[in-house]
This record gives C-alpha cells, structure tokens and sequence, in this order.
C-alpha cells in the first residue's frame, strides 16, 4: 500500500493545527535556562518535556540534529525516543540534519532519516544540494519511497549563505532561484500539496524576485528571536505565504521547563500566524 504522501499530511496538519514548527533545540544555554545539566540526562528531560507539551497540538516539530549527536549514541537514543513519541502523538517531525553528499553516501543518509522501517525515520528531512541538485537523488526517492519529504536549503537567513545562494549562473539565474526551480519540477500536478520543500528565511525582506510558487512548502526560520514576527510574512512571501510553515525555537522554548507555558507560548504564535496568513 502506497503510503501518504508528506505534502498532503502537512497540509491537512496545517489546516487543522495551524501553520507553526516548534525546533527542539537542547543546546547548551538553553538547558541551563532551564535548570538542567549539560548531559544526557538535562536533554532527555528537555526532549521529553518538549514532545510532552507540544507534540499532540503543533502541526510540526523540527528537532536539531547536532544538539543530540554530540552525545554520541546515548543522545541519538535520546532523539529515536523523542521523534517515535511525538509521530506518535500525531506531530510531523521534520529532521534537522541538513545532510549533503553524493552517491552511496548520500543513500545511507536518506535511509537513515526516510526509510519506513529505519529507527531515526521522520516525516521529512532537511538537506543540502550544494554539490548540485542531482546529488539529491537517493533521497528524493526514498522520500517517495516511504510517503516522506525533503526541505531543500534554498535561500537561508544566515548572511554568509548569499556568496552561495546568490551566485548567478551562465543563464543568467542565481542559485537560489535554481533550487526553487527544481522543487517546483518535483512537485508539478501534485494536490494538495508537493513533499519537497524550500528553506528560506523569513528575516530576507522582500523576495519578489523570486518564484515562491513551488506547489510545495517552505519551512520558514527567524520567526521570533532572529527578529522575523507573523506580520512580516506576507510581505516576504507573498502569495505563497499560504504554503509557509514557520519555524519558532526560542521563541517558544524559553518559556520551559513549565509545560502550560510552553503549549500558551506555541498557542500565541500559532494564533499570531494564521491570522497573518489568512488575512494575506
């Protein structure tokens, strides 16, 4: 049996929870915020309180890789627990490992993260196409594979990403375009919604300039503390604003460790934002 695909189960996520991902992003500051130690056992707490408070009611939870790698394999059975327990509390979990690479290589990636069967196997998966879009292969099919989905680093928030991402090729189009370009080739005739989506940021200002328009979603960082707010996005994306899944981490996560204030904070941003995307 076929499964689902990603787009059409974020969209209907979306339309019912709102359009809001909450990161879970236990770096070390914000586990002493929090009162916990910089171990293993201060990330399973936060993990834990995190999917606690939020899995059952945001549309998306995106953890960060990194923050539970550097543990080593007792933070990597931290993050299996944390993504089994909040797919199973009906959140999309998209993984953020930002993986890249060619070949073999990068279908080991894909089947760590997008295969139904792998212990990490999460909705969707972040990736980098900097050694060209093609090398994204593998994970484009097992995506497809599994019913999951890809955010591809497109036009991101940071400033040393532009020497990139604006880097204008021989026809005349920069990289950034390019990549949305190929997103909207794999989403074409999909309904509701395409499974392979954009990473740009919400901090970029105006991007008329660019064609938005993917048929796919676009995870949008810098909602909150980078500086970004719920008013700015119809500005920055324009008619596509309907497809963008905001990303809030700090925003919403300093005001743990206490759960009814995590779930009010995610509540606020949640209403802030569907407010600013229907009225758009």
């Amino acid at each position: 049996m076929t499964p689902e695909p990603f787009g059409a189960r974020l969209r209907r996520a979306m339309d019912e929870r709102g359009p809001l991902c909450v990161g879970i992003d236990p770096h070390a500051s914000l586990l002493a915020e929090w009162g916990l130690a910089d171990d293993v056992a201060g990330l399973e707490r936060f993990s834990r309180t995190v999917v606690e408070a939020l899995a059952d009611r945001v549309a998306v939870l995106k953890p960060q890789s990194a923050f539970f790698e550097r543990f080593g394999s007792r933070g990597i059975a931290v993050l299996e627990e944390s993504v089994r327990e909040a797919r199973e509390a009906g959140a999309l979990v998209v993984m953020d490992a930002k993986r890249g690479d060619i070949g073999s290589t990068m279908a080991a990636y894909a089947e760590t993260f997008l295969r139904e069967d792998a212990p990490l196997f999460s909705d969707a998966l972040t990736v980098s196409p900097y050694l060209g879009y093609g090398s994204l292969k593998p994970a484009v099919e097992l995506a497809r594979e599994n019913g999951a989905g890809l955010f591809v680093l497109a036009l991101t928030s940071n400033p040393e990403g532009g020497e990139v991402q604006h880097a204008v090729r021989a026809d005349g189009r920069d990289v950034g375009a390019t990549m949305l370009a190929h997103l909207a080739a794999e989403n074409a005739r999909e309904t509701p919604l395409g499974s392979f989506g954009a990473v740009v940021g919400a901090t970029l200002g105006d991007l008329s300039s660019y064609d938005l328009d993917i048929n796919g979603p676009i995870l949008a960082p810098g909602i909150g503390a980078q500086g970004a707010t719920a008013a700015d996005l119809a500005g920055v994306f324009g008619a596509a604003v309907r497809n963008v899944v905001p990303n809030v981490s700090r925003g919403v996560l300093r005001h743990g460790p206490d759960v009814i204030a995590l779930r009010e904070a995610a509540a606020g941003f949640a209403e802030e934002i569907r407010v600013a995307v229907t009225a758009a």
